[in-house]
């Protein structure tokens, strides 16, 4: 049987090529961003980590400060990164960018994917106890089931 040279690309079948990662300063974020350092590592991907900065109307309106607040929480992100990056061995090997974004994680999250074509998502384990109610980022992703999604705890 003759193979056909010119076949179309298909996304996910020869690796991941993009692995986007959510990151919030949590540990099971950064777990996951390891984990997802290691695979692109492994597998000559980009790794595109994402913050998604939360939007609290709720806050804003006591007059809390939330937007600087969020962004503080992005630099501080993008410091422990790039500190991450000079402490650990072959992480100059990784093909790295970092996103950030305001609005809800999973629609964020849906969106860097999208926008950067992901053949991979890897987020953390919620630590919450109220997404049993509403549902966690990464269930939701799961059930989207436009990528492949893993899960660390």
């Amino acid at each position: 049987m003759e193979q056909n040279a010119a076949a179309p690309f298909e996304r996910g079948t020869d690796g991941p090529k993009v692995i986007v990662v959510g990151i919030d300063g949590s540990d099971s974020s950064w777990r996951a961003a390891a984990y997802a350092a290691g695979l692109a590592r492994r597998q000559g991907s980009k790794l595109a980590l994402v913050y998604v900065q939360p939007v609290l109307p709720a806050g804003a309106a006591m007059g809390a400060p939330v937007v600087d607040a969020t962004d503080e929480v992005a630099k501080e992100l993008m410091a422990e990164i790039r500190k991450a990056t000079e402490r650990l061995q072959g992480m100059d090997q990784v093909r790295w960018e970092f996103h950030t974004l305001r609005g809800d994680p999973y629609n964020g999250m849906v969106q860097m994917a999208d926008e950067l074509t992901a053949d991979a998502v890897v987020v953390g384990a919620s630590e919450s106890a109220g997404h049993r109610i509403m549902g966690s980022v990464a269930v939701r992703l799961v059930k989207a089931g436009r990528w492949p999604v893993t899960v660390v705890p």
